[in-house]
C-alpha cells in the first residue's frame, strides 16, 4: 500500500509513525516544505538536535528507523505550489490512501483537489487551539469535499502573517510562539484516533457509498451547526462559541440506529462552558455533498436561448446598467 502524506509536524509525524509501521505500508510519499523549530521539540518526535533541519530530512530518518523496509520519499516541497501540482498529480494517482496533516486551510483544499482529481480516498486530522479536541474527517470518490464539510462547519479562510517581522540584528534567533499550543498528550490522541481512521480506510475493500444527498440533521448538537474553526497539532485556531452534547452510544449521525458510517468525527478532550458538556465524548457528523458546491455538486447547464437573455437582464438590471 502507497500512502501519499502532506505535514510532518507534531500532529503529521505521530500519525505518520503508526501508519508505517502497519505491515500493509510498503511505500510513503512525504509533502514538508518547512525546517523543525526550537517550538516544536516539546511536541514532537524529533530530538532537539534536529533544530534547524528540514522535517523532511528529518522524516526520513524516523521511517528508515523504524521500517527500513518502506519505500519512503520525502519531498521538501509546498503542496500549494503551482510549479509542482503535475509531479504531485502523478505521485497521487500511484497512492492508495491520502492523509492530510497540514496546517492551513490552503493546503487543505490544494490536497482535495488532488485527491478527488484522482478519485483517491483520503484523511484529515486537527487538534483544536489548546488540546481541548481534535476532528478527524475521511473523504471518498462521490462523496462531500472539503469544502462542504468546511462550509457545513461554518469555517472562515483567514489569512494570518506568516510571523513577527525579523530581527536583522539577530536573524537566527528564535520567536515566541504567539499561538495557543496543545499538550503532546492531545496531539497524541488525536493522532492516534486519525492513523486509526486511515488504517481503516485502507482495510475498506469495494467503493465506499457516497454520502446521502442531504445532510442528517444532529440533534445533539445545541444551537444548531458548530463554528468551532480548526488548525494545526500547535493549536493556533479560533474559539468555538457552540455547547457539543454526546451521541448516544453505536447511534448513527441522526441518532436514529446503529451506523458506523461518518464524514467528521469531533472528539472532546476538555469540557469547555460553552464549548463541550464533558471531556472525551465523541461527536459524530455525516454532511453531505452542497448542491451547488463548485467543487463537487452537480454541474448547473449553462442557460440558453431565451433562458440565457432572461439572465443577461437580470444580471445587468443588478449592476444597475438598465
Amino acid at each position: 500500500m502507497h500512502i501519499f502524506q502532506v505535514g510532518a509536524g507534531s500532529g503529521g509525524m505521530a500519525v505518520l509513525d503508526l501508519v508505517v509501521r502497519d505491515p500493509r505500508v510498503t511505500r510513503v510519499t512525504l509533502v514538508e516544505p518547512d525546517t523543525y523549530a526550537p517550538h516544536n521539540v516539546y511536541r514532537h518526535l524529533f530530538p532537539p538536535s534536529g533544530v534547524g533541519r528540514l522535517k523532511a530530512e528529518l522524516a526520513t530518518e524516523w521511517v528508515r528507523s523504524v521500517r527500513p523496509d518502506v519505500a519512503f520519499h520525502a519531498l521538501v516541497a509546498d503542496i500549494t505550489d503551482p510549479v509542482r501540482q503535475a509531479e504531485f498529480a502523478r505521485l497521487v494517482s500511484e497512492c492508495d490512501l491520502g492523509i492530510c496533516a497540514a496546517d492551513n486551510e490552503a493546503a487543505k483544499f490544494a490536497f482535495d483537489a488532488l485527491m478527488r482529481a484522482a478519485g483517491k480516498p483520503w484523511t484529515l486530522g486537527e487538534v483544536l487551539s489548546g488540546g481541548i479536541g481534535g476532528w478527524v474527517h475521511r473523504f471518498v470518490a462521490g462523496g462531500p469535499c472539503y469544502g462542504c464539510v468546511a462550509s457545513h462547519l461554518q469555517r472562515e479562510v483567514v489569512e494570518h502573517p506568516a510571523g513577527p517581522p525579523p530581527d536583522y540584528s539577530d536573524p537566527n534567533a528564535a520567536h515566541a510562539q504567539a499561538t495557543v499550543p496543545a499538550s503532546k498528550a492531545s496531539i497524541s490522541v488525536i493522532a492516534g484516533l486519525h492513523a486509526l481512521v486511515s488504517l481503516e480506510m485502507l482495510g475498506q475493500e469495494g467503493p465506499t457509498p457516497p454520502a446521502p444527498e442531504e445532510p442528517t440533521p444532529n440533534p445533539s448538537l445545541k444551537g444548531g451547526e458548530p463554528d468551532l474553526r480548526s488548525s494545526d497539532a500547535s493549536g493556533a485556531s479560533e474559539e468555538a462559541s457552540r455547547v457539543f452534547t454526546p451521541l448516544p452510544s453505536g447511534m448513527g449521525a441522526g441518532g436514529v440506529g446503529p451506523s458506523p458510517d461518518f464524514t467528521s468525527l469531533l472528539f472532546s478532550l476538555q469540557a469547555v462552558p460553552g464549548v463541550f458538556e464533558a471531556a472525551y465524548r465523541p461527536h459524530r457528523l455525516r454532511i453531505a455533498r452542497a448542491r451547488h458546491c463548485l467543487t463537487c455538486g452537480a454541474p448547473v447547464p449553462a442557460p440558453t436561448g431565451d433562458a440565457l437573455d432572461a439572465a443577461v437582464d437580470d444580471a445587468l438590471a443588478r449592476l444597475g446598467a438598465r
